[in-house]
C-alpha cells in the first residue's frame, strides 16, 4: 500500500481511520476548496509575519506567489502561521526565542497534513530556527527569504541599516554629530521592506542556506522589494510541488560535506559571527560533529572575497547585482565538496557546471586569486579564558589589537555596564581590555551585548576601537575587535565569572588564544566563593535557563539535538 499523501496523511486520531478522512475532507471542503484540489498533494507554506517584525513586511506577497507556483505545479498549497521573531522587538533578544520558534515549526510540519513545506523568513533567528524544525520534522522543506532592504540616502549618502546605525550613533556617542541630525538620519536609514541591507545575520543567513543547498540557487540575495523575489517564491512553490511527488529530505541535503560548504561561504563572506552558533545548531539536529578546530583550519585557506558592509564598503543589493552567491560559489569551487545535493535535485557540481559566468562586479566579489584577505573572516579562540571556545570577527577588527595584553576593566553584567560605561569616574585607558560578565545564554539569553561601546570619555577623546571580551554575541552588522561568545559563560562557572578588574588578560590571533593571566592557585581561591546567578522559577524562561547548551553547541536545547552530535576543539 502506497504511503498515504496530501490530506490522507497523518489523519486525526478518532479511532476510525475513514471517518476520520470524511470528517477532514468536510472540513476542507468548509473552505472553498474542490474535491479535485483535496486529492492533489499538499505543500505546506509557513508564514512568520508579524505586526512586530518589519523584516517581514512582504510575507503576504510571498506566501501568495509560493501559493501560485504550488498550483502550477499541481500541488495544493495551506498556509500556516508560526511564531515571528523581530529582531529588535524582543525583549531581553531573539536568540531566547530560536529554540521556541524551531519546536513550532518542527511540531506543526509534523502534525498537519503537508507532503512538503516552503519555510519564508528572514529576519535573524527566522531562518535558522525554520531549518532547524524543518530538519528535525524530516519532511521535504525549501527555504524562501524574505531578502534584503535597499539603501536609503542622506545628504548625498548612501545609507542601510544597520552598520551605519551604528557608525553613526558612535558618532553620536563622540559628540561628533548632534541630536537633531540623528533625526533625520533615523529615517533614513531603514527605508524598504527587508532585513538589513548589509552583510549582517540575516543576509548571512540567507547565503548559509543557499550554500547549505536548503534554498533554489540564486535567491538568497534577491532585494525585498525586488520583482525577482516574487519570481523566486512562485518557483520555491514549484519546486515545493515537484518534491511532495518526488521527495528530497533534508537529511539528504546537510551533511557534514554541505555544513563545510556553508562555512566556507560564511568565511568568504566575512559574514556574521552569529552563523557559527546557527550553523552548530542546525549540524546537532543531524548529529553532524561540528568543530572549532575545522573552522579554523578552513579559515586559514578560505579567503574573503566579498566586500560589503560592515568588512567592507557595498551593501546586499550591490551583492545581488555583483553575481550573488552564485558568483562566489564559482570562485570558491576548488575548495567545495561538489557532490553535495540541493533543494532543486542537482549536486553543487552540476549546478556551477550550468552556471552562465556573466559579468562579475569585482569590486563587490573578488576573485580567489585577489582576495580582500587571505584568510577567513572568522578565527575560534581558545586558552585559559574560553577553555571551550570563543570567536573573533577578525575581518572586521583592527589589526593593530590583534596581538595585545593588558589590563581588565570588568563590568559584571548589561545593568552594570550601562550605568557606568559613561561614568567620567570610570577608570579606562585606551589599551585597557573591556570585559562584560554574565551576558550568555544561561544568564542573560545571549543578547547582541558584546558590541560593548567604547566608553564616552575615550570616544569623545577619538579612541574608535579597544579589545572587549564578553560570553555575549554581537550583531553581524557589528564592527570592532571584539571576542565572543566565551564558553563556558560566566553563569555556567566559565573563568570568564571570576575576572577581576586589574587581571591582565592576553590575546593573540596569532596563535588564536585568548588568555587569562592569574595564577591557577588565585584562580581556585575565587571559583571556591562564587555562585552562579539564582535560577527563574516557572515558564518558558525556567525551560529554557535549564536546557540551553553553550554556544560551541549551538545554544540550541540539549533535547532537541541527536544524541551522537558533539563539538570537537
Amino acid at each position: 500500500m502506497s504511503k498515504p499523501l496530501g490530506m490522507d496523511r497523518g489523519l486525526t486520531n478518532y479511532g476510525d481511520r475513514d471517518f476520520s478522512r470524511y470528517l477532514r475532507r468536510s472540513f476542507a471542503r468548509s473552505m472553498g476548496i474542490s474535491g479535485e484540489l483535496l486529492d492533489r498533494p499538499v505543500v505546506g507554506i509557513a508564514v512568520s509575519g508579524s505586526g512586530f517584525n518589519n523584516c517581514h513586511r512582504t510575507m503576504d506577497e510571498l506566501a501568495e506567489a509560493v501559493s501560485r507556483g504550488v498550483l502550477a505545479a499541481g500541488g495544493l498549497p495551506a498556509i500556516f502561521p508560526t511564531i515571528s521573531l523581530g529582531e529588535v522587538f524582543l525583549n531581553p533578544t531573539s536568540m531566547m526565542f530560536r529554540n521556541l520558534m524551531s519546536m513550532d515549526v518542527e511540531e506543526m510540519i509534523r502534525a498537519q497534513p503537508m507532503d512538503s513545506v516552503v519555510l519564508i523568513g528572514g529576519c535573524d533567528k527566522t531562518v535558522p530556527a525554520q531549518l532547524m524544525g524543518a530538519i528535525s520534522a524530516g519532511r521535504p522543506a525549501i527555504q524562501l527569504v524574505t531578502g534584503p532592504m535597499m539603501t536609503g540616502r542622506y545628504c548625498g549618502e548612501r545609507l542601510g541599516a544597520c552598520t551605519d546605525c551604528r557608525r553613526f550613533w558612535a558618532k553620536y556617542r563622540a559628540g561628533e554629530v548632534a541630536e537633531k541630525e540623528m533625526a533625520d538620519v533615523e529615517g533614513s536609514l531603514a527605508v524598504t521592506a527587508g532585513t538589513c541591507a548589509v552583510m549582517g545575520t540575516a543576509s548571512t543567513m540567507a547565503c548559509v542556506a543557499e550554500a547549505l543547498g536548503m534554498s533554489l540557487p540564486g535567491t538568497a540575495a534577491i532585494p525585498a522589494v525586488h520583482s525577482a523575489r516574487l519570481v523566486a517564491a512562485e518557483e520555491s512553490g514549484k519546486a515545493a510541488a515537484r518534491l511532495a511527488s518526488h521527495p528530497i529530505t533534508p537529511d539528504q541535503i546537510v551533511t557534514s560535506d554541505s555544513v563545510e560548504n556553508a562555512l566556507r561561504v560564511l568565511l568568504a563572506l566575512g559574514g556574521s559571527t552569529n552563523a557559527v552558533i546557527n550553523l552548530a545548531a542546525i549540524a546537532g539536529r543531524l548529529g553532524i560533529p561540528f568543530s572549532l578546530n575545522r573552522l579554523n583550519q578552513m579559515s586559514d585557506e578560505t579567503p574573503v572575497l566579498v566586500d560589503l558592509k560592515p568588512v567592507g564598503e557595498g551593501y546586499m543589493e550591490d551583492f545581488y547585482a555583483a553575481g550573488g552567491v552564485g558568483a562566489l560559489l564559482r570562485e570558491l569551487r576548488p575548495l567545495l565538496n561538489l557532490d553535495c545535493i540541493g533543494v532543486d535535485g542537482r549536486k553543487l557540481r552540476e549546478r556551477l557546471d550550468a552556471d552562465d559566468p556573466d559579468w562579475v562586479d569585482r569590486k563587490i566579489i573578488h576573485s580567489f586569486a585577489e582576495p580582500i584577505s587571505p584568510n577567513g573572516g572568522i578565527v575560534a579562540l581558545s586558552g585559559s579564558l574560553a577553555p571551550q571556545g570563543a570567536l573573533l570577527k577578525r575581518a572586521a577588527a583592527s589589526p593593530s589589537l590583534f596581538e595585545v595584553e593588558g589590563h581588565a576593566v570588568v563590568f559584571e553584567g548589561l545593568e552594570d555596564m550601562a550605568a557606568r560605561i559613561d561614568n567620567p569616574e570610570l577608570d579606562v585607558k585606551q589599551n585597557d581590555i573591556l570585559v562584560l560578565k554574565n551576558a550568555g545564554p544561561q544568564a542573560a539569553g545571549m543578547p547582541e551585548a558584546g558590541y560593548i561601546p567604547i566608553p564616552g570619555k575615550l570616544a569623545r577623546a577619538g579612541v574608535k576601537d579597544m579589545v572587549r571580551i564578553s560570553d555575549a554575541r554581537m550583531s553581524g552588522t557589528a564592527y570592532g575587535t571584539i571576542v565572543l561568545h566565551v564558553a563556558p559563560e560566566s553563569a555556567a562557572g566559565g573563568p570568564l565569572a571570576i575576572v577581576r578588574t586589574g587581571d591582565r588578560i592576553a590575546l593573540s590571533v596569532a596563535e588564536k588564544r585568548i588568555d587569562l593571566l592569574v595564577p591557577e592557585e588565585e584562580q581556585k581561591r575565587r571559583f571556591a566563593s562564587w555562585s552562579p546567578p539564582p535560577q527563574p522559577d516557572r515558564g518558558y524562561a525556567a525551560l529554557y535557563r535549564r536546557s540551553v547548551l553553550q554556544a560551541p553547541q549551538g545554544c540550541d536545547f540539549d533535547f532537541l539535538v541527536r544524541s551522537r552530535f558533539k563539538v570537537s576543539q
